[in-house]
């Protein structure tokens, strides 16, 4: 529980999505021109698209007309170094003038195409010697025992896969299980399911056959074996094993007619109709357990796969929080929903501490988007707007927070009942984001394409990002920023309206 409180504020400069240079003394203007003259040449060469992972920091030149995007508190910052190994290649010198400014990366990913074929977008992109050897020196701090250390203690809630980390003890009042005991069975594995499966057959089996023995015995029918005189209440029984024959037989109607009750004692007709109601009774619970048990659409949700990593980028000049949910099969979910759930621990203003906190992320709830017609694959988006818990967020405190985001996808197995009733096994599928699977200012590449008259899904490139300017600042800032940008346009506006108003002209 203490894994999801905010880290402790470290060097995190470096996870800055856009590096700024650090301030530097004023120089001649003619130093400046030649500055932006050699980032505007270095600017025009990089014009490959950018590789699908992090890479050293690169600066370009401005470009006229180009919007100036906001700093964050503290994530433009000086970019430092420690921690990296001593046969690393230092950073670049930059020019003194050169002004810096957000790197630029394509908006727009490579749609495929099948004349293209079916190969990555991004293996085309050849990345320099330079950034290679500055990757490899991030993996290798990515690699270290201490941040490794920090991985290992990491517990999640809930795994990529769906299974919640929660284990329940010290329960007093368990014969509250016993209450729901369909429930009971039907959660239990297999092995146990069937051993309790066989277990209710043989003793009910056993039970009848030494009842059927006590009677045989008690009325003398094992001593008058034999004579043809004697009125025998249960006939053909001489033994436990002849008791057990008949209750089998009498229990699953087999009806050999060698073993049988007779008339000729009371007890023995009401034994026989116990067992038969008995054995109706097991047979009703047992079958409805096993059919249940067999037709659960619990491994349904294996073909319902969740993209690896979030990504936050910006969508109508607003920042949101974006993956991408696909289903594997033809036939399709029935009423497919959507949501989310941010886990994280806080502190209260008078000191209580809350392990594990759920709050609701809006995925489009009031206006239907998080019912889904999950035929292709779907992005799924959160805008991030000051309803939202990421309000305050910014690349460099999404590097020093710890939460995890736990997604929530259910519907109706379209196989398992009528469609128009509604009526069907609800099936959910589950997965969670950490702080660390989610990549700020990345988008997701687009998997379809039209092939011989149909829309093709491919796959393959259903994990692949690819890299987006996007402001490293909080979406609150941007909004603040923004807000300042209109004020400070409407009050432009009206001085330039009152300085070309034509004088008033006085009066006769």
């Amino acid at each position: 529980m203490l894994a999801y409180l905010p880290r402790p504020p470290t060097d995190t400069s470096r996870y800055g999505t856009f590096p700024q240079k650090p301030d530097l003394p004023a120089v001649p203007g003619a130093l400046v021109e030649d500055g932006g003259q050699q980032a505007a040449a270095t600017t025009a060469k990089r014009g490959t698209g950018m590789p699908n992972y992090p890479s050293a920091p690169r600066h370009s030149s401005f470009v006229p007309g180009e919007p100036s995007l906001p700093p964050s508190r503290g994530s433009l910052t000086t970019q430092h170094h420690r921690g990296r190994p001593s046969w690393c290649p230092p950073p670049a010198p930059q020019e003194a003038g050169a002004r810096l400014y957000p790197l630029h990366a394509l908006s727009v990913a490579n749609i495929p195409n099948s004349s293209r074929g079916r190969t990555s977008a991004r293996s085309s992109t050849i990345p320099t010697p330079e950034g290679l050897q500055g990757r490899r020196c991030k993996l290798l701090e990515e690699d270290s025992p201490t941040v490794q250390a920090g991985k290992r203690q990491r517990q999640r809630y809930v795994t990529k896969v769906g299974k919640c980390q929660v284990n329940l003890g010290n329960i007093q009042d368990k014969k509250r299980f016993l209450s729901d005991i369909f429930t009971t069975i039907v959660d239990l594995k297999y092995r146990w399911f069937l051993f309790v499966f066989m277990m209710c057959y043989i003793i009910t089996w056993v039970v009848f056959g030494f009842i059927y023995f006590l009677d045989a015995w008690l009325r003398g029918d094992i001593g008058h074996q034999g004579d043809p005189e004697w009125q025998a209440c249960i006939e053909n029984v001489d033994g436990f094993v002849s008791a057990l024959l008949l209750s089998v037989e009498s229990q699953r109607t087999i009806g050999y007619g060698t073993r049988m009750v007779t008339a000729n004692c009371a007890e023995g007709v009401i034994l026989l109709i116990a067992q038969s109601i008995v054995g109706s009774m097991i047979d009703a619970m047992m079958v409805g357990c096993m059919f249940v048990k067999i037709s659960r659409p619990k491994k349904r949700a294996q073909t319902l796969i969740f993209s690896k990593n979030c990504v936050i980028s910006c969508r109508d000049e607003k920042l949101c929080l974006m993956f991408r949910v696909g289903d594997l099969r033809e036939s399709h979910m029935v009423d497919a929903k959507i949501r989310a759930k941010l886990i994280k621990s806080r502190q209260t203003a008078e000191g209580e501490f809350i392990p594990l906190e759920q709050s609701e992320l809006n995925l489009g709830y009031d206006t239907g988007e998080d019912r889904l017609f999950l035929v292709e694959p779907q992005i799924i988006c959160h805008v991030i707007n000051c309803r939202s818990p990421f309000w305050d967020m910014s690349a460099e405190s999404l590097r020093r927070d710890q939460f995890e985001i736990i997604i929530i996808l259910e519907g109706i197995v379209e196989a398992t009942g009528n469609h128009c009733l509604a009526t069907g096994m609800t099936c959910q599928a589950r997965t969670s984001y950490t702080e660390d699977e989610i990549l700020w200012g990345y988008r997701f590449e687009p998997c379809m394409s039209l092939e011989k008259g149909a829309f093709q899904v491919d796959y393959s490139r259903f994990e692949m990002t690819f890299e987006v300017q996007t402001p490293a600042a909080s979406a609150k800032e941007l909004h603040e920023l923004k807000e300042l940008e209109q004020q400070e346009h409407s009050t432009l506006s009206l001085y330039w309206d009152h300085l070309l108003q034509p004088c008033a002209l006085p009066g006769p």
